[in-house]
């Protein structure tokens, strides 16, 4: 099959590497020329495009469009413009990480114009070139299946790691909670870890403690080999700083979990321990050591000075 690449960073590029070694033409659309021009150098099956306009007129009718640009505003406006290049029977299909009430909106945005919209939650990372992306797909059952060669050739096999989970907005909502469960499971390997560091009478080898857990262990995950390799490199993590950011999902899980009036403390707290990660100095944790200071007389430690001339 044949489909426009809408979004080269780091899974949009792998993503039509895939595609272009498992037999499939690639037209490759960037903002920018250079990384269509580049992959289109690297891999015989891709064509670049320096224009939506162009890259429409490259795919033989009935098109695919995949965009797999930043959730928000950057996806909002290219499906904007696709609405007036692409032609009745054309299909737009949305990999990013969209909140999964834009692409209910979108589909039926985009139907009124004859045109199908399929959303696409996408898993896998900068390792889904080799080892295959999940995908969980919602959209119109038989547009999905005219997207089946196309799939099976992205997922680790063709009968594994995609499926069609339901109508619009489906796919997007079930890779929202998949994040959300992502944030808890990291979490629990960060506590894990840390409390292992902080035993030091026993100074534990932390990568070999990973590599004994990662083979035969309950808790064994592709995360915790993540986490190995890391400590591999280096067990105090002296280049990275402890600031996590957090891409939306999780919030948005959260929303859903009220909402629903569904408990979930574990990603609940895993998302607030994000916002942790980010604070210098935690204002909420000086006022407690001043309340303690005042009810109980607990000794509080002082701040540092700056020496003033």
């Amino acid at each position: 099959m044949e489909l426009g690449m809408i979004g080269l960073g780091k899974m949009g590029a792998n993503m039509a590497r895939r595609l272009a070694r498992g037999g499939h033409r690639v037209v490759a659309y960037a903002r920018v020329p250079e990384p269509a021009e580049a992959l289109a150098k690297e891999e015989p099956g891709v064509s670049p495009a320096t224009a939506l306009e162009e890259l429409a007129a490259q795919l033989t009718p009935p098109r695919l469009a995949w965009m797999m640009v930043p959730a928000g505003k950057p996806t909002e406006s290219v499906f904007t413009a696709l609405l007036d290049i692409l032609e009745p029977d054309d299909t737009i299909i949305d990999g990013g990480n969209s909140n999964y009430n834009d692409p209910m909106r979108r589909a039926a945005t985009a139907a009124e114009k004859g045109l199908h919209y399929v959303d696409v939650g996408t898993s896998g990372g900068v390792w889904g070139l080799a080892e295959g992306y999940s995908m969980m797909v919602g959209g119109e059952k038989v547009v999905v299946e005219r997207l089946s060669s196309i799939l099976e050739t992205l997922a680790p096999g063709p009968d594994t790691g995609w499926g069609y989970v339901g109508p619009s907005g489906a796919g997007h909502f079930v890779k929202m909670v998949h994040n959300g469960i992502e944030y808890g499971l990291m979490e629990a390997y960060a506590e894990g870890f840390e409390i292992l560091k902080a035993k030091e009478e026993f100074d534990l080898d932390l990568h070999n403690v990973a590599e004994i857990w990662r083979y035969g262990s309950v808790i064994r995950s592709w995360l915790l080999d993540l986490t190995s390799a890391a400590l591999a490199e280096d067990q105090e993590l002296s280049a990275i700083k402890g600031w996590v950011p957090d891409s939306g999902e999780g919030r948005w899980t959260v929303f859903e979990s009220i909402d629903l009036d569904v408990p979930a403390p574990v990603i609940t707290l895993s998302l607030m321990m994000r916002f942790v990660s980010r604070q210098d100095e935690s204002y909420a944790a000086k006022l407690l050591a001043a309340m303690r200071n005042q009810f109980g007389g607990h000794a509080v430690k002082r701040a540092e000075r700056a020496d003033r001339d």
